[in-house]
């Protein structure tokens, strides 16, 4: 058996790698190996499974986890191997010797090669230590903070022992060797210095000089166009090192090739000897063809100075003097002066981005887009998100694609200033394609016109940056079947798309290790490698928008004894973080302001009351009632947000806020967020009650409505019981919100009825920590001074804690409740009191006491005449009746139960009644006719997803059969029951 978090978080084992299902319980297994016969607690390997705010049933799901992993383990014979998952308190222990673990037995060759005197015996340790990677470190686990920064942790130290093995390759003189190790990871790390300053001198050593100092201008260019910075002290050396010819510090034994690195005298930056007599080798001048002749017959270049493009956009080759500044990368030929008898194509683009992250998909997205004939590719986004970016970026990155010219035009479509003439913008693009001034038309359509001629047989990139709406495109669109336009708006220009077959390439928010690299590049590696976990909060709290990132980091460069984890603490108010994302005229609020400025009155007031929603998401009826509109009316102020992308539709009527949208938008309207939030939850409150009814159409309503309840201008209507339960299911989360928000503003008489309004899913996912949730309530309700309130959230309260096992703390809560009840006149609450109490006393065994509480819980149903409280009495009380060995009575209540109800309805109720009938008929030997109802209970839980129903069921026939499909049914829904999560 091994476990590895070298690659794919697995357990090998003889008979193959063992199941172990999804991302999540991955997550759990890597967290318990990496702090392997150490206890991890349950907050630990929450914050590992979520990155987010965890669902309120996190402790059920990794319980559940723990369950499936323990049993894989002791399926496969882990105990064999001295492997064991033991529970400790609130936490768990994997047991295991540390030599079945990937990563110990790496650390412990990185130990022993460390410990050699011979290189060549470090070099057989180090290279069987990398053997044990099989890819990147936790793959296949979800990626929660924790198993980030170990992964990270772990690739350095991978990326460490390439290094290390590359110096043991250089002492013993092997350089051609390290430099192939090295290469390799400078490709996939092109900006970590040193692995190029190890590459260039691992180069130098095996007498490959030009390879090495175009690997220093490569990395140059790099650091430069990506991070603004310029080269550090490890690649300085290396360089310098280099060009003196000095042997560095470690040259090692010679080279088998017979050349001694230090031998060398010292060499120009041009590339040739300083006349010594042992020069080392020179690069090769290229092809006279190639190349214009410099004063020592190279191609010399000035100071500043880039070789000059050839047609078709490639560049001569180059030997530069000491002052000269980098060059082109391969593939990527920058313009230059033009020289005489040379066309000079135009070119209007601002300079490439600095300190570009990421959108490596988004990049590739737009190359297909300009694939076709006169293609107009379009990037979309929110204000911030770095369209203008990515657009300059690509732009920049596909030179040598146009050789005709780049144009460009900032349309200002959401500028204070206002949008230019389409006629000044024709003129600019005329005059740079060479069109005398007295010969540019006076008319748009004419100089529109003589555009697309001037363009037809060309070869051009035309950028149209910051656009509002179609109409201003069509114009300025080119004229050649070879040219490429590139449109960016915060809007989705829709009807660009259905005219001009336009070529949509939405953009989101950086990923988060994008928006830390980010960071990065403004403030410098070191300053957030320092801090990662304030540089981590960071980015979440910018929500991965580009613009606050950088608002951010020049806040921070600016002010060098500030600490990251200090200006995180300031953007976590959210009062004062927009205050934070602006800097002199720049900002998120400004981006925003010009984006809300273009919306018509009706989507302003929607975008403003969406600020003050207490939750995650939000579908048309919750926008109305948000708003004071009905959905007809909110869905199309979302339509209009969704366009100017202040909004994101995450699902077919799903939409959902980012973070930094949300606190501008509440700031719109700061006076309206009481009335908006009341709407919200009676909304909620409207909904829940139509949920409830469809769900369990026998209930009885759990409460009568708030005295000032605002019933909204349009209720969802559910059709079914299924989708009933479906939307308590997906809104569980923001029903929880919404409930702590009013309990927050001082609303309890709507706080704990959100909560008890979810009692068909509380039923129906019992052990699901519905716990924390209904304790909220039952403070709501003594805040407000409720005793019917309080009894009834006592009622389903100690009925949860009673399932969780819990019932000590049940009883304690059960036994005030029917008093509460009788107090507020509450008989049927009352009767509730009387069978979740009777309940807990079967379970401590006071048998005798809880048939009497469940009997008169009975009585009390009968003479309110409610069937629906009479059915769940009886079903109860059949349960102890068979508890305590009295069969025929139990029977006989379970007929009774059935009998108040049609079949189709109260299916958990149903199942459950079935099941104790079938036990019961086994109890008095009736053995086929035991399983026969048994088998039917537990198919109808299956049909309606009800998996605890399933589970009791099952359980139940496998104590009297073996047969294999109930076993494989069996767990089937128990694996349903722990993947929920």
């Amino acid at each position: 058996m091994e476990f590895r978090l070298l690659g794919t978080v697995s357990v090998d084992t003889f008979t193959g790698p063992l199941p172990l299902g999804p991302a999540k319980r991955r997550s759990l297994l890597a967290a318990l190996l990496l702090s392997a016969n150490t206890p991890v607690t349950i907050a630990r390997l929450t914050d590992s499974l979520w990155d987010d705010t965890p669902p309120l049933h996190a402790r059920s799901v990794i319980q559940g986890h723990v369950s499936r992993l323990r049993a894989l383990l002791v399926g496969a014979d882990a105990e064999a191997y001295g492997v064991e998952l033991v529970t400790l308190g609130d936490a768990y222990v994997l047991r295991l010797p540390e030599t079945l673990l990937d990563s110990q037995r790496f650390e412990e060759l990185l130990m022993l090669a460390r410990g050699q005197r011979s290189p060549a015996d470090a070099v057989l340790m180090l290279k069987e230590a990398l053997s044990l990677w099989q890819g990147p470190a936790l793959s296949g686990a979800f990626a929660g903070r924790p198993l980030q920064a170990a992964a990270h942790s772990l690739e350095e130290s991978r990326l460490a022992t390439v290094e290390q093995l590359a110096r043991a390759y250089a002492e013993l003189g092997e350089h051609n060797r390290a430099a192939a190790v090295l290469r390799a990871e400078a490709v996939a790390h092109p900006m970590r210095e040193s692995l190029a300053a190890a590459l260039m001198t691992a180069l130098y050593r095996a007498g490959r000089q030009s390879e090495a100092l175009d690997w220093f201008h490569r990395t140059r260019r790099l650091l430069a166009d990506e991070l603004g910075i310029d080269p550090g002290h490890e690649l300085a050396d290396a360089y310098a090192l280099i060009l003196r010819g000095g042997p560095g510090p470690d040259a090692g034994r010679s080279a088998p090739d017979g050349h001694r690195p230090g031998a060398r005298g010292p060499v120009r930056a041009d590339g040739s000897g300083d006349g010594g007599s042992s020069t080392g080798p020179v690069p090769a001048a290229p092809p006279a063809a190639d190349r214009r002749t410099g004063p020592d017959g190279g191609t010399a270049a000035g100071p500043g100075e880039r070789p000059a493009e050839q047609p078709g956009g490639r560049s001569g080759g180059t030997a530069r003097g000491a002052a000269d500044g980098p060059g082109p990368a391969p593939g990527r030929p920058l313009p230059v002066p033009s020289l005489a008898g040379e066309p000079h194509p135009t070119d209007l683009l601002p300079r490439a981005p600095r300190g570009f992250q990421g959108r490596t998909a988004e990049l590739a997205a737009l190359t297909r887009a300009a694939a076709g004939e006169a293609p107009v590719c379009l990037v979309t986004g929110p204000a911030g998100v770095g369209k203008t970016a990515l657009a300059l970026q690509w732009a920049h990155r596909n030179q040598a694609a146009f050789p005709d010219g780049r144009l460009f035009a900032d349309l200002r479509g959401f500028s204070d200033t206002g949008e230019p003439a389409l006629i000044e913008v024709l003129r600019e693009f005329l005059l740079s394609l060479g069109v005398a001034p007295r010969r540019v038309p006076e008319s748009v359509a004419a100089a529109a016109a003589l555009f697309r001629s001037l363009t037809d047989r060309r070869r051009l990139l035309v950028v149209l940056d910051n656009a509002r709406h179609s109409a201003i495109i069509r114009p300025l669109l080119p004229g050649g079947t070879d040219c490429v336009t590139l449109v960016t708006s915060r809007h989705r220009l829709e009807g660009l798309i259905a005219s001009d077959a336009a070529r949509p390439v939405p953009l989101d928010v950086l990923e988060p290790p994008d928006s830390t690299a980010l960071l990065a590049g403004v403030l410098g590696e070191d300053r957030v490698l320092a801090e990662p976990v304030a540089a981590r909060r960071l980015a979440e709290l910018c929500g991965g928008l580009p613009l606050a990132l950088r608002v951010t980091a020049a806040r921070l460069a600016g002010r060098p004894t500030w600490t990251l984890a200090g200006l995180a603490d300031e953007l976590a108010d959210e009062r004062s973080r927009l205050t934070f994302l602006d800097v002199d005229d720049t900002g998120v609020s400004a981006a925003l302001r010009l984006t809300v400025q273009q919306l018509p009155q009706d989507a302003v007031h929607q975008l403003a009351r969406l600020g003050h929603h207490p939750g995650s998401h939000f579908d048309p009826y919750t926008a109305a009632a948000l708003a004071g509109t009905d959905p007809v009316v909110a869905t199309a102020a979302l339509e209009r947000l969704a366009a100017a992308h202040l909004v994101t539709e995450t699902g077919p009527g799903r939409w959902i806020l980012h973070d930094l949208v949300r606190l501008y938008a509440r700031g719109m309207d700061p006076e309206g967020g009481p009335e908006a939030l009341i709407g919200v939850l009676d909304h909620y409150i409207a909904t829940a009650l139509a949920a409830a009814d469809t769900a369990e159409p026998g209930g009885e309503p759990c409460f009568v409505l708030p005295e000032d309840y605002h019933r909204p201008v349009a209720v969802r209507d559910f059709v079914d019981r299924p989708a009933a339960m479906h939307w308590l299911a997906a809104e569980r989360d923001d029903l929880a919100l919404a409930a702590v928000a009013a309990r927050t503003a001082g609303f309890h008489d709507r706080a704990w009825r959100i909560i008890l309004l979810q009692w068909p899913q509380v039923v129906w996912r019992v052990r699901d920590s519905w716990s924390p949730l209904l304790e909220l309530a039952l403070d709501s309700a003594r805040a407000h001074d409720d005793a019917y309130a309080e009894s009834r959230v006592l009622n389903l309260l100690g009925w949860v804690l009673t399932e969780e096992g819990r019932t000590a703390e049940a009883v304690a809560l059960l036994e005030r409740s029917p008093a509460l009840a009788r107090q507020a006149g509450d008989r049927l609450g009352e009767a509730t009191a009387l069978i979740n109490l009777a309940v807990v006393q079967a379970e401590q065994g006071e048998l005798d006491t809880a048939l009497e509480d469940c009997g008169r819980a009975v009585e009390l149903a009968r003479e309110e005449q409610d069937a629906h409280t009479e059915m769940l009495a009886l079903q109860h009380l059949a349960r102890m009746q068979l508890t305590a060995n009295r069969p025929h009575e139990a029977l006989e209540s379970v007929r009774t139960a059935l009998d108040l109800g049609p079949e189709h309805e109260e299916i958990a109720r149903r199942v459950l009644l079935l099941t104790t009938s079938g036990e019961a008929r086994l109890s008095l030997g009736e053995e086929d006719e035991g399983i026969r109802l048994l088998d039917l209970a537990a198919g109808e839980a299956e049909n309606s997803g009800y998996d605890e129903g399933a589970v009791r069921a099952l359980q139940a026939l496998l104590r009297v059969t073996a047969e294999p499909e109930y076993l494989k049914r069996y767990e089937q829904a128990v694996r349903r029951l722990t993947e929920d999560g």
